[in-house]
Order: structure tokens, then C-alpha cells, then sequence
């Protein structure tokens, strides 16, 4: 491809430097398997693309951290979108002011009716619909349009969480029309389409996708809901390998490279000819799941039995470094403060465990598959290893599973797996929250389909819960009851290791722990 006019009369070496200024080259571990939000399955490599492509009515505000770095701030809600906002005087109130000159990557405008659109593809979708329900959102007929730059929305009740969720990953806002152009009588939101295409107006446009390579995003020029990114053009490839990646950072072919393996994050940080940024993963976690509703697993002592025969701090050493907050240890009597993810109470004590497995009835053992996503093969095959290892030990013995990329979360949606190792994160930071999303209900993230009628009680009773000591007192019950019946294993929260060159400025840790390529920056 020639140079434009414009740049036909510079020297070529300056237009090669412009064009790399203005370019930002990243290399991750996998790439998307969707662009839609809230289609099955859809990893986290997905957030990637429609977090930059695509605008949402809120975002969460920005602080710094001590070393230059951003973080998102969580208790601070600023208009994206929407150019401001006001809550009701009763709370249940909340109406949006859309920026009038906002444009899709079309050039159509953006409306209240592409809002409405958007907000009721949402509630209406079996992903979607969750998580909103936890912000009070549930039906379309609490999304109404005002004006054509002006909707509201409606909730039964003040909650506190109906603008957090505003502000996550799910509420994007599609060009309504290119969208519905696509549904069909047994596809009426366009699930089928929005898979494989970007309807949006995000501070980027997606110029082309090769599954399984790459991603070139472009800058939209026109984008109002904040200042222009710093570059212009992404590219985004996928490199599986982690020494590669690694490689092509140190060489100065690639600008940041994601998933650093936590002994590369030591090593490249001690020489210093790179940059890493260990953010601290709010909450975050990784851990080893039971479900609780298939034999054996259904049994209390039999994961209590398991939970006390891993080899923890093993674990932790050999696939983080020790990069991370441990959640193994702790007080074993109750909860520790009001917190939560925090440590469960258990350790290392196989004489303990051997005991607990014979009064559950296996004084022998079982047999059992523990499996895993290749896509985090870096850190859960040392820890399936060492599970593998331990539970021998009990008389556990352990088939390992490695799951093909992308077809973990459709067998974590089936409930068909019995003993595996995942992470996930906590969207909104409240200990309710984290465990009505985690420990109740039939969803995907009740990865250990916990069933316990008191715990039930318990969470929907600090739903909409204002008095702080009853809260509280709620709060203590549910996490004494999660150590106690432990049905998924809480290992550690990780650190989110990057390296990135010197001259790239305004990384930003996100809770979905993808890439803001919006505040990116070259000096």
C-alpha cells in the first residue's frame, strides 16, 4: 500500500516513525471467541474488543496508583455515553442525558430508542438477564425513553447496584438498527450476527478479525464520550506461547505483552529492559471447584476432606511465584472481618483429610477427573499436578482433563463437570454480591452448584439490607458458612502481570482484566 499525499513529501524514516508512534502492537495468550457480550461461552479475551468498540451509558472513574499506573475506581460512577445523570429523590429513579453529537461508527446518531434496544437485549437474554437482575433490572418495561437523548430507568426499590451494572461489561450499546437488520423470527436479537460483527460506536472500530491471530482495531476520530485514544491503530495477535511473547517484547517488536507467566514477571521486572505492572487483581480469584450435586462431591466431608489435603503453598509457588494474595490459611472457626474473597481456613493436613474422607464413607478413596481450560495451562497444570499428587496420597486418584480452548465455559454452563481448577472475578465489590453470583442460584458462576437453604436466606435477605450491623451480621454467617461447606476451594487472588515498553504510558487495571487501549499512550 502506497503513502497518502499528505505524507509522500516527508522523509521515509519519518514517516515510519510517525506511523509507529501511532501504532500500538499486543500480543496476549489466546484472542476473542465472541463480540457480542452476553453470548455462551464467551471468554475473556471477547471483553477485549467490545470494552474499546463499543461505549456504555456509565463507566467506573480512574485513580491513580503510587507507581503511574491507573486503576479503576469502583465507589466513583462518571458518565460515558451519557453526559450526565440524575437519581430520583426516592432512589428509584435513574435518568440518563445522552451526548447529543455522539455518533456510531456509521455515522448514525446515537438515540434513547438505541438505548432502549440495547438495555432490553439484556434482560431478555439467559446471560444477560442475571446479572442485571442483581441491579433490580429485569424487564424491558423499566427502560423508557423520554426523548430521543434522554431514557430512564426504573427499579422496585433503591439498589445498590443498578449503576455498577450500568458500567460492567454486559450494557453495551448497539446501533440498534444495523443490528436488528440482521435478526430473524428465531434470532430476534441478533445473537447469530453480533457474534462476528461490531455494531457500535466505541472509541475503536474493528477493521479485521483472523480467529485464533488477530485483531486490528482503528481509531474512531469522531468518538465523544472521552478524550481520543493515543493511537491510532491496534494490532492485536495472538501468541500462545509465552517465551514468544516474552521474546518479541524484549526485541522491541511488540509494544505490551499480556499473560506473563508469573516467573517471567520476576525475571524481566529484576532486569529492567521492560516495564511490568503487577496490579493487583480486585476481586479476582482462582480456585478449584466441586460440584456440590454429583456423588461424591455432594458429600460435606468429602470436600472438606480435599480442601485439606491440598498442597497449598506448593501450588502457589510453583504456578504464581508466589505473585499473588494466598486465600488458603487463615482462620478456620468464622469469618474474618466482613471481606470476602478471603482465606478459608484451611491447610495442609493429610491425617485430617484421610479421617474426614473414611467418616464420609470412602475410607478407600474414589476415582475422579479434574479438569481445565487449555487457555490457562500456564498455571493450572502445575496445580493439576500437584492435585493429582496429593489426593493419591489419600487415595483420590485423579484423572487430568485438558479442555480445548473456548469449551470450558459451555461445560461449566452444563453443570457437567465434576472437580475442575478455574478463575473468575467478582464485577462489583461487595460481599453479597460475590456470593450471590458465586454461591447461589443455577447459573454458570455458581461453579460449585451450592445449594443451602440458610445460605439462601441469607442472601436474599442482605439484598436490599440498610441496617450496617444487621448487614454485617449477614455478612459473617454466609462467609462461616462457605468455609464450612466449601464448595469451591479458594486458592489465591493473582496478580495481573504486563510488561510493556518504557515509552507506553496510561496502563489502566480493569476489573474484567483486559486492555483499555482508550488510555493508552506512547511518550
Amino acid at each position: 500500500m502506497g503513502l497518502t499525499s499528505a505524507a509522500a513529501g516527508l522523509p521515509l524514516r519519518r514517516v515510519q516513525a510517525q506511523s509507529r508512534a501511532e501504532s500500538l502492537r499486543v500480543l496476549t495468550e489466546a484472542g476473542p471467541n465472541s463480540f457480542d457480550p452476553i453470548g455462551i461461552g464467551v471468554n475473556r479475551y471477547a471483553i477485549g474488543v467490545h470494552w474499546n468498540a463499543y461505549d456504555r451509558l456509565v463507566r467506573f472513574g480512574t485513580k491513580a496508583r503510587p507507581d503511574g499506573t491507573l486503576y479503576y475506581d469502583y465507589f466513583t460512577i462518571e458518565g460515558e455515553l451519557a453526559e450526565r445523570f440524575e437519581v430520583s429523590e426516592e432512589g428509584t429513579g435513574i435518568t440518563f442525558f445522552l451526548r447529543p453529537d455522539a455518533t456510531f461508527h456509521d455515522g448514525s446518531p446515537v438515540t434513547a430508542e438505541d438505548v432502549k434496544w440495547s438495555l432490553d437485549r439484556v434482560v431478555s437474554m439467559p446471560i444477560g438477564r442475571p446479572q442485571f437482575a442483581t441491579g433490580s433490572m429485569t424487564s424491558p418495561d423499566q427502560f423508557t425513553v423520554i426523548d430521543a437523548h434522554t431514557i430512564r430507568v426504573t427499579t422496585p426499590r433503591p439498589d445498590r447496584f443498578t449503576l455498577p451494572n450500568l458500567a460492567a461489561t454486559f450494557p453495551v450499546i448497539f446501533n440498534s438498527r444495523m443490528a436488528r437488520a440482521h435478526a430473524t423470527p428465531t434470532d430476534p436479537w441478533a445473537s447469530d450476527w453480533l457474534r462476528t460483527h461490531v455494531a457500535g460506536g466505541g472509541a475503536f472500530r474493528l477493521e479485521n478479525h483472523q480467529p485464533g491471530q488477530s485483531v486490528m482495531l482503528s481509531r474512531f476520530d469522531d468518538w465523544k464520550s472521552g478524550p481520543l485514544p493515543g493511537f491510532r491503530r491496534v494490532l492485536w495477535q495472538v501468541v500462545p506461547n509465552a517465551q514468544s511473547r516474552r521474546i518479541s517484547l524484549e526485541r522491541g517488536d511488540a509494544d505490551v505483552a499480556q499473560d506473563l507467566l508469573p516467573q517471567d514477571a520476576v525475571s524481566m521486572a529484576q532486569e529492567g529492559q521492560v516495564k511490568v505492572v503487577g496490579a493487583p487483581m480486585a476481586g479476582a480469584f482462582h480456585f478449584i471447584g466441586m460440584n456440590s450435586q454429583k456423588p461424591p462431591f455432594d458429600k460435606v466431608k468429602v470436600r472438606q476432606a480435599i480442601a485439606h489435603a491440598l498442597p497449598y503453598r506448593q501450588m502457589f509457588e510453583a504456578a504464581l511465584f508466589r505473585r499473588g494474595q494466598p486465600l488458603f490459611g487463615g482462620r478456620p472457626d468464622g469469618a474474618d472481618g466482613t471481606l470476602f474473597p478471603q482465606p478459608l481456613g484451611y491447610d495442609t493436613d493429610p491425617a485430617r483429610a484421610r479421617a474426614l474422607l473414611a467418616e464420609a464413607g470412602f475410607p478407600d478413596g474414589f476415582e475422579t477427573s479434574f479438569s481445565f481450560e487449555l487457555s490457562l495451562a500456564t498455571v493450572a497444570e502445575p496445580v493439576s499436578l500437584l492435585v493429582q499428587e496429593a489426593l493419591g496420597r489419600i487415595g483420590i486418584k485423579v484423572t487430568i482433563d485438558k479442555v480445548p480452548g473456548g469449551q470450558m465455559g459451555t461445560l461449566l454452563e452444563r453443570k457437567e463437570l465434576p472437580f475442575f481448577y478455574e478463575s473468575s472475578a467478582a464485577f462489583l465489590s461487595a460481599p453479597d454480591y460475590f456470593f450471590r453470583i458465586f454461591y447461589h442460584g443455577s447459573t454458570r458462576w455458581n461453579f460449585g452448584s451450592y445449594h443451602n437453604e440458610e445460605f439462601r436466606t441469607l442472601v436474599e435477605r442482605s439484598r436490599y439490607e440498610t441496617d450496617e450491623a444487621a448487614y454485617d451480621a449477614d455478612v459473617r454467617r454466609m462467609i462461616a458458612l462457605a468455609k464450612q461447606d466449601v464448595p469451591i476451594i479458594l486458592l489465591w487472588q493473582p496478580a495481573l502481570d504486563t510488561g510493556m515498553q518504557k515509552n507506553v504510558e496510561g496502563y489502566k487495571y480493569l476489573f474484567h482484566r483486559m486492555l483499555d487501549m482508550r488510555t493508552l499512550k506512547r511518550t
